[in-house]
């Protein structure tokens, strides 16, 4: 005779957190159901290491009593421990196990268990349940629950029936061998959900492939297809029947599961287009275990090709993370850094604490150290693969290099030990690009400095008036054309003792005594000139004659402190947040004049007959100084017109 027994007041509103808040999506119940079936199954195989029976889990689907039946013959439950282990929610049948485990192993050696010495009793148990709660989560997609099931050894086999927070019933029941059977009548669909879908059973497969695929015990179910009978003599149209057939649909042993000898490349790369929806090869691959206080196996992946959406807010970085072969999180993001957003793969840890259910991980000490474990790992491949095998880092760089770069800016030159050797840059040397190592072993032994030209894009830099001088003198160039790359030499400050220096900004003391001599004496000549110019140019600091031209009549150059690129960045911080540039971040403007150009000629020629022409030609140069820096000129059609003016003069 059964008796209904009521929850405890806490229990009623924790199942109700459990159906209605915690889990979200419905479909967790599945994992979590053959998670606890699994863990019954290792603790029978624990206690009966010698057992000839075949170790199973089934899932049964019956449409029209809208039932869902999963079933094991694992170590099943006495009607206490049903009592004890469904009765009170967040009840860990697990963990009394495993305390259980823990003592047997230290009476090992005892005299008086001598027959059981060679009783596998190690602590270190498969078993991940909280079952209590996990298997609360049925009545997420159920009306009704019953709970059938026989302890090992036992003659005795008890339901445990439920409705959900009402309470419960145990009475009596009948099943042949050991184990628990747990059959879920589904609820009624409604405009929200179809709890329907739970019936179909390519939808229950394609649930334990996403979620249970690595269980190591067979989970089976039946498949009905249709199979073509022979036609008969009276009648030339075939006829079909249906046919059942029982499938294991879970693989079992995961590929990180295996010695890392019995693993080819390919198989590695096969893995990674599958189970991350590739259709090229990674460019490498890192499969690592660690064993400790918190030990985990990890598979990661550097891709080949950078995802479309990868700079914007659709992409969404993170591992998959595995507690025992049963997926917790598709894209753990506490997993890695987020300079390392791009990596792939997958964590498998034995020791993660889990918090109520497997989906809300408890973020802890655990989880701290497998990131930082990671990101050492990750770092050591980059720097192997950039030494070992230069041109698929170069690919690496050009598809992920601005995650690395962020590392450093994002953290404010914090990271800048452990990433800097892995930046990379185009250079003078015919656009190579060259690690800042590469780089101080390419300049001169005279050169204290690591000279740097920032723009749009690698082309231009090539371009510009201060890279020809350096050429001219046999330095070489970094060319920067990201963003934040000049604030990132700023955080760095110098690579090798070796400062890093804005050629476009301040002086770059290139020029021997003579011939710094020589251009004092040019400035101090043509003062009067200089000068005029510079009252023509009010936006000007200061007009002068500059030895960092070679081929080219004018540039602007930036005075110590702030540099265009700086300024250029700020504007933008300033643009996005909706606020006008501060006047104290706009860097100051030298307007740099060529001695050896003839338009110097023709300004000092005019600067006694035409100081109007003078006026005329240092607008121009100083727009087309303007233009060659990045900057936009304040009135394009006066300039177009002064331009037209000064070709129409050529002519006569």
């Amino acid at each position: 005779m059964s008796e209904r027994k009521e929850f405890k007041a806490e229990s009623r509103r924790l199942l109700d957190l459990m159906i209605n808040s915690i889990y979200t999506h419905k479909e967790i119940f599945l994992r979590e159901l053959i998670s606890n079936a699994s863990d019954a199954l290792d603790k029978y195989s624990l206690k009966n290491h010698k057992m000839p029976e075949k170790l199973t889990i089934r899932i049964d689907l019956k449409e029209e009593n809208r039932t869902l039946t999963i079933s094991d013959n694992g170590i099943g439950m006495t009607r206490e421990e049903l009592e004890e282990n469904l009765g009170t929610i967040a009840k860990s049948g697990s963990l009394a196990f495993k305390e259980e485990l823990k003592k047997a192993k230290e009476e090992k050696e005892n005299a008086e268990a001598a027959e059981n010495a060679d009783a596998p009793v190690s602590n270190d148990v498969d078993i991940i349940g909280q079952f209590g709660v996990g298997f609360y989560s049925a009545f997420m997609v159920s009306k009704h629950v019953d709970v059938i099931s026989k302890a090992a050894g036992s003659e005795d086999a008890w339901c445990w029936s439920s409705d959900g927070a009402d309470g419960y019933t145990i009475e009596p029941a009948v099943r042949t061998d050991h184990g628990t059977t747990i059959t879920m009548t589904l609820k009624d669909d409604d405009d929200v959900e179809s709890y329907s879908r739970y019936l179909d059973s390519y939808t229950i497969s394609n649930l334990i492939k996403k979620y249970s695929d690595y269980i190591r015990y067979p989970i089976e179910m039946d498949f009905t297809t249709q199979k073509m009978v022979e036609a008969t003599k009276d009648s030339d149209n075939p006829e079909f029947e249906d046919v059942t057939e029982t499938r294991v649909v879970n693989s079992m042993v995961p590929l990180w599961k295996k010695p890392k000898s019995e693993i080819t490349d390919e198989e590695f790369d096969q893995f990674y287009m599958e189970q991350f929806g590739s259709y090229t090869k990674p460019l490498e691959h890192l499969f690592f275990s660690l064993e400790g206080n918190t030990s985990f196996t990890a598979l990661l992946y550097v891709p080949s090709k950078r995802p479309e959406n990868f700079f914007t807010n659709a992409y969404k970085p993170g591992l998959q993370l595995y507690s025992r072969g049963v997926m917790i999180e598709n894209r753990c993001e506490s997993l890695l850094p987020d300079y390392l957003r791009f990596v792939q793969g997958l964590v498998d840890s034995q020791d993660l604490s889990l918090n109520i259910s497997r989906e809300m991980l408890q973020h802890d000490h655990q989880l701290r150290f497998i990131k930082k474990q990671i990101e050492k790992k990750v770092l050591s491949a980059l720097k192997s693969m950039q030494e070992k095998h230069p041109e698929d880092y170069l690919t690496f760089w050009k598809n992920f290099g601005l995650s690395i770069k962020a590392g450093i800016y994002d953290s404010q030159g914090a990271n800048k030990d452990k990433l800097q050797d892995l930046l990379m840059y185009p250079t003078s040397d015919e656009g190579k690009f060259k690690s800042l190592k590469q780089f101080v072993e390419s300049m001169p032994e005279e050169d204290k400095d690591i000279f740097y030209l920032s723009g749009k894009n690698t082309a231009t830099l090539e371009k510009l008036p201060a890279a020809a001088k350096l050429k001219s003198k046999g330095y070489p160039v970094l060319f920067l054309s990201d963003e934040i790359d000049e604030f990132i030499m700023q955080l760095i400050g110098e690579y090798d003792g070796h400062a890093f220096r804005n050629a476009a900004q301040g002086d770059l003391d290139l020029d021997s005594e003579e011939e710094k001599e020589e251009l004092k004496s040019q400035n101090e000549a043509n003062k009067e000139l200089l000068d005029y110019m510079n009252e023509a140019l009010p936006e000007v600091s200061e007009v002068r004659l500059s030895n960092r031209l070679v081929d080219d009549p004018v540039m602007l150059v930036a005075g110590d402190g702030l540099s265009f690129e700086m300024e250029h960045l700020f504007g933008m911080f300033a643009e996005q947040a909706g606020e006008a540039p501060m006047d104290g971040l706009k860097a100051s403007r030298n307007l740099e004049i060529n001695p050896n150009n003839p338009i110097w000629t023709v300004l000092r020629a005019d600067f006694a007959t035409d100081k109007d022409a003078v006026k005329d030609i240092a607008e121009v140069l100083y727009d087309q100084a303007c233009l060659i820096q990045g900057f936009a000129i304040k009135d394009p059609v006066e300039y177009s017109r002064k331009i037209s003016a000064l070709l129409a003069r050529s002519v006569k």
